[in-house]
């Protein structure tokens, strides 16, 4: 008989249990993932660059990418998610041009000769511009006869001098630079 008013006793707490209703327990969503992307992954001339380089040589730390192709002209800005300027531009186009016509076409007036890149290369710091500042620039012919440019956009106010120490950070940058895996 003890037996039976225990097991009733349980089948009547169990079913008044189940007829209460439970309100929902509220769990906040789980913060968001960040994920640092390889430059590469944004494909085309981004395939050439790496945020840890470009941020060792050119001491900004770079999060996005974005390549593009027109016709023999490979492209790829990399910037920072959280503002425009500076940014950083890298353009390869298939020329297949020899070092004379290169120095004679393509390297501007008063540009500074730079060795030890590609077949021949220069560097230059141009002033700034509406919506910018001073742009930093290195171009050379690579050794496979491409046309290659790095050039640095600063952000509105940035003092020229301090641009043109940049172009020594895209000299090295561009040393790193292999053109033959486009």
């Amino acid at each position: 008989m003890r037996g039976r008013i225990v097991v009733a006793g349980l089948a009547g707490l169990l079913v008044s249990g189940c007829a209460a209703e439970v309100e929902p327990v509220a769990v906040p969503p789980p913060a968001p993932i960040a994920v640092d992307v390889a430059a590469a992954s944004s494909g085309g001339a981004c395939r050439l660059l790496d945020f840890t380089v470009i941020e060792q040589l050119v001491k900004v730390r770079f999060d996005v990418a974005a390549a593009s192709e027109r016709g023999d002209t490979y492209t790829c800005v990399v910037r920072t998610e959280r503002a425009t300027l500076p940014e950083l531009t890298l353009s390869v186009t298939d020329a297949k041009i020899d070092k004379t016509t290169f120095g004679a076409d393509v390297v501007p007036d008063k540009a500074a000769k730079v060795t030890a890149v590609g077949q021949q290369a220069y560097r230059r710091t141009l002033a700034a511009a509406s919506g910018h500042g001073p742009v930093a620039e290195v171009g050379w012919l690579t050794t496979e006869g491409r046309l290659a440019t790095l050039s640095w956009t600063a952000a509105r106010g940035a003092e020229r001098s301090a641009v043109e120490k940049v172009t020594g950070d895209l000299v090295a940058l561009a040393k790193k630079v292999d053109t033959r895996a486009l």
